[in-house]
């Protein structure tokens, strides 16, 4: 019997990586001579370098970049198998767990290491990106990562501007002469299921804002200083990022890319099935044991399980879901082409206790549902 084991990452409780392992040993317990495919998934937000790696082969470069506080951290980027694909995400150099709760300020902090760490790929030859945009603790609309590229943002007499969203608020022009030379080489593919605009109530600054930090003023600060950003680029370079989907992602990152780096957005676990070659992966599988932390509307919407699902269904493979609490209707989980879905979580618990518990008690619902499927084999 082959099982392919897939979960998403349960956001704060347990890594992709972890949840694999956990139930592999399940599997392997109950069923030792099951073939186990591993395949740790994310769409683009924290997790998604060592999650393709693991996944599709490669190897990790850790390097020292600039975090979102500017103190200097290590951060990796995958070389993919093919040797020519380099996966970056921003949560590895800006990233929101990079910095103490208490010490959180979007207004001031910087997306610089992000495009450190594009520039050191570039520097060793990489031109083919996947860049995943989540977990951010930024929102500079992108100008840390442009600047670690090379251009340059210019205040009131031609000052540079400090770093920091806030700081936008006074550009008066952008300098992109001396952008790393190999950008014009460089193809750049954007991974991440995020479809906010920069601006406005449902840009960055109002809907991710307060996850880093921002309090209500501060979000209308940070949202003044994106749509000026944006103004500046448009005088320029004719560009209207407002007008972009996604544009809003990693605190504004998104739209960054897309004017300056001419980055293509792609769904995040679109991405990730390309990349693992999903379809070749479960062709000949009996079981597909997926999971993250909740089933509920979102999940609808073109999250992990509901992407994993669609090509299971087209080759007759089951697909069973772990999760933290099951909020579908057994039609919304035949929508998504899940056979069943159940909560890992033993009873009664606060959501505390559930976190801590998440791998040891996906391995336990994994042996149970590995069990029901032996008693039905025989």
């Amino acid at each position: 019997m082959k099982i392919v084991l897939a979960p998403d990452s349960f956001k704060g409780s347990a890594s992709s990586k972890q949840l694999c392992q956990a139930m592999a040993e399940a599997v392997h317990r109950e069923l030792p001579e099951a073939e186990i495919v591993q395949i740790p998934i994310a769409d683009g937000g924290e997790g998604t370098v060592e999650s393709i790696v693991l996944a599709a082969g490669g190897e990790l470069v850790t390097e020292i970049v600039s975090g979102p506080d500017n103190r200097p951290v290590e951060a990796s980027y995958g070389v993919l198998a093919d040797g020519k694909t380099v996966v970056i995400e921003t949560a590895q150099a800006s990233g929101l767990h990079l910095v103490p709760e208490e010490k959180r300020n979007p207004l001031h902090a910087t997306s610089k290491g992000t495009g450190e760490l594009i520039a050191k790929a570039l520097d060793r030859g990489y031109r083919e990106f996947i860049i995943g945009l989540g977990g951010s603790a930024t929102n500079d609309g992108g100008m840390g990562l442009l600047r670690g590229l090379g251009v340059e943002f210019y205040g009131h007499d031609d000052v540079p501007l400090s770093e920091g969203g806030a700081a936008l608020i006074g550009l008066k022009r952008i300098d992109d002469s001396a952008i790393h030379p190999g950008i014009k080489e460089a193809v750049f593919r954007v991974a991440c299921d995020v479809d906010n605009v920069m601006c406005g109530p449902q840009g960055a600054s109002a809907v991710f804002g307060p996850q880093k930090g921002a309090t209500p003023e501060m979000v209308r600060l940070l949202d003044s200083a994106l749509n000026h950003f944006a103004e500046v680029v448009l005088r320029q370079k004719g560009l209207n990022m407002l007008a972009w989907k996604g544009g809003g992602a990693a605190g504004g990152i998104g739209a960054a890319i897309m004017a300056f780096l001419q980055a293509q957005f792609e769904s995040g676990i679109e991405t990730m099935m390309r990349v693992v070659k999903w379809e070749e992966q479960i062709q000949d599988a009996d079981l597909i044991i997926t999971g993250e932390g909740k089933l509920d509307s979102q999940t609808l919407s073109g999250k992990v399980i509901q992407g994993l699902s669609g090509p299971a269904r087209k080759l007759g493979v089951p697909v069973v879901a772990l999760t933290g609490k099951v909020e579908l209707t057994s039609n919304e989980l035949n929508q998504l082409g899940v056979t069943s879905a159940f909560s890992i979580v033993p009873g009664p618990v606060d959501l505390a206790e559930a976190m801590a518990h998440a791998p040891e008690w996906a391995a336990r619902q994994t042996g149970q549902v590995v069990r029901l499927i032996r008693a039905f084999s025989r």
